[in-house]
């Protein structure tokens, strides 16, 4: 296995915990990190995406919104919720990931994990959102700045 798939794997357990769990997960979360690799670029890919995605969660639950109408992000299986809240952040926050690679490593990963529909309705949903990220970069409706990729403190979040 690639060590960025590696890498997502590993965080989506790490989001659905904070997901699921809230903030009683926080303080583990690194720990949980650490645990689940000896690889160090497989840690910090993770780690990455777990501290940017879970500091920008709720810009991706807006974009998410917008891509389900008539549907509550709150509704959504927590995998697929954390899945999509993972790409929505690689699309729309970093640079050095193909929009297209976050796009089809989410939906590999609903299929994975997730129930039967979860691959198809991450694509759809992951469909929608990149095209309001892309209509937001070339300057259509303004959205809320994207939150810095850099590292953060999940624990304090």
């Amino acid at each position: 296995m690639k060590q960025r798939e590696q890498s997502r794997r590993i965080a989506l357990q790490a989001l659905f915990q904070l997901d699921f769990r809230g903030e009683e997960f926080g303080p583990e979360t690194i720990e949980f990190l650490r645990a689940s690799t000896r690889d160090p670029e497989v840690y910090f890919f993770a780690r990455r995406l777990v501290e940017g995605t879970w500091a920008w969660r709720a810009q991706a639950d807006r974009l998410m919104q917008q891509a389900v109408e008539h549907w509550d992000v709150d509704r959504m299986a927590t995998l697929d919720r954390n899945v999509l809240r993972m790409a929505a952040w690689e699309i729309a926050c970093c640079d050095d990931i193909p929009d297209r690679v976050a796009l089809d490593q989410a939906i590999e990963l609903a299929k994975r994990f997730g129930s039967a529909e979860s691959g198809a309705f991450v694509n759809g949903v992951l469909d929608h959102v990149l095209r309001i990220v892309e209509s937001e970069r070339a300057g259509g409706p303004s959205s809320e700045p994207p939150a810095p990729a850099g590292p953060t403190d999940v624990a304090r979040e």
